[in-house]
């Protein structure tokens, strides 16, 4: 597949107003609304080359088909990185990665995907190739179709190639891992946290028994897993200050992970969005160590993605314990992303819970409420991204002009 095979797929369903659904690697499908109408599936995987890659520069080209991990392991043999975390790296493609502006854990570190993508070329629903920003990092004349499309859901445009900038690669890494009799006293930890000299990349509050971290405390509220990043030498120092910091501030059991557990817990911080929590970490890294083509089904009724202020994340936490006190949260406290996991959740739960309680509070806060999956059925976009706005509206007038017939993904995104 080529380029020119995009345009040319899409040129057809805009003159027969078909639908057309750009398919990467289809670890997405249950994120978003469900397709408006039926379509013709457009499969991207075949888009998969590494364009231009020149090490010294930090810049790569690539397709937009091309797998997460087999684009990591061609940067790590040159020493370098895309610090993007994402469920089932070897299944996922860095086209839907952008389309979804997914971003897991180390965003606190390094920022989102949306600040590595400096270039990128895509078709537009009336079978029209366009591009926009360049292989220069500081490239931002003109019309920013990077941070337009990164997120769009392929609602404006099939992206086809990316530019990205990258990273050097650490050298090693490590986890510091604490406990909590409650949330009260993670917030303190957290509030500890801002004295180290260097942030950690990740700082994540896991709720939950099934995160199976054994604990001095019977059955502790919450436990804090902080990732560090850097030299030996820089780790080793951060690691020890993260650990007193952690230790002064009250923390039961507090320690760093040797390398096999610390790898096993980061393993299943970067999969829950897709995965349930796994009841130990022995058990993780027996499951990590075998390839594992699909999710696994948790049966869990609806995965929420909630965005709030950092110093809102434990408050968001005690509402949604709340409401299901055996639901499994994994929340990004350091940027304020939280995922809850819903052990229950009814039908009626989506008018009574989710529209009337938590987005209202999060809302509330400066932020938003987005339904990442469900076993239940009938959502409407109202459900799934929260209600119209002025930036929906302003999206809509955007869409119309990249995709007058609603071709691309009708249905799926916000409009």
């Amino acid at each position: 597949m080529t380029s020119s095979d995009v345009a040319e797929a899409v040129r057809a369903a805009y003159e027969a107003s078909r639908a057309v659904y750009p398919l990467g690697g289809g670890t997405a499908l249950d994120y978003g609304s469900a397709p408006a109408r039926d379509g013709t599936r457009l499969d991207l995987t075949g888009l998969n080359k590494i364009v231009d890659y020149t090490p010294r520069d930090m810049t790569i080209l690539v397709e937009a088909g091309v797998r997460m991990a087999d684009l990591a392991a061609t940067l790590a043999a040159e020493g370098q990185h895309l610090p993007i975390d994402v469920p089932r790296a070897s299944e996922a493609t860095l086209g839907g990665v952008v389309a979804t502006n997914w971003s897991g854990p180390r965003r606190y570190g390094y920022g989102t995907i949306r600040d590595y993508v400096i270039g990128i070329h895509a078709v537009d629903g009336r079978g029209v190739a366009f591009k926009g920003g360049g292989r220069v990092v500081k490239n931002v004349a003109g019309y920013d179709f990077c941070k337009l499309l990164t997120g769009s859901l392929g609602s404006l445009g099939v992206i086809t190639q990316l530019a990205l900038k990258l990273k050097p690669k650490p050298e090693a890494s490590n986890a510091i891992l604490a406990t909590c009799a409650d949330l009260a006293a993670a917030e303190n930890l957290l509030c500890r946290l801002i004295n180290l000299p260097a942030p950690p990349v990740a700082i994540d509050l896991l709720i939950g028994p099934t995160w199976g971290l054994d604990s001095e405390i019977r059955n502790p509220s919450a436990a804090l897993a902080v990732r560090v990043e850097g030299t030996e030498a820089e780790i080793a120092s951060l690691a020890e200050q993260t650990q007193y910091e952690l230790w002064s501030g009250g923390g039961a059991d507090v320690r760093r992970l040797d390398s096999k557990d610390a790898d096993a817990l980061w393993s299943r911080q970067v999969e829950f969005s897709d995965r349930p929590a796994w009841t130990s970490l022995s058990e993780t890294r027996d499951r990590v160590s075998e390839k594992r083509g699909h999710a696994e089904d948790d049966g869990s009724p609806l995965v929420a993605k909630i965005a709030v202020p950092p110093s809102a994340v434990t408050q968001t936490v005690a509402q949604l314990v709340a409401f299901d006190p055996n639901c499994v949260i994994q929340a990004h406290a350091g940027n304020g992303i939280v995922f809850a996991r819903f052990s229950q959740f009814s039908q009626a739960d989506l008018t009574n819970v989710l529209v009337a309680k938590l987005r209202p509070a999060a809302v509330a806060l400066g932020g938003s409420v987005v339904v990442v999956s469900t076993k239940l059925e009938g959502l409407t976009p109202h459900l799934i991204w929260g209600g119209r706005t002025e930036a929906i509206v302003l999206m809509e007038r955007i869409k119309q002009q990249f995709d007058p017939r609603d071709v691309l993904n009708p249905g799926r995104f916000v409009f």
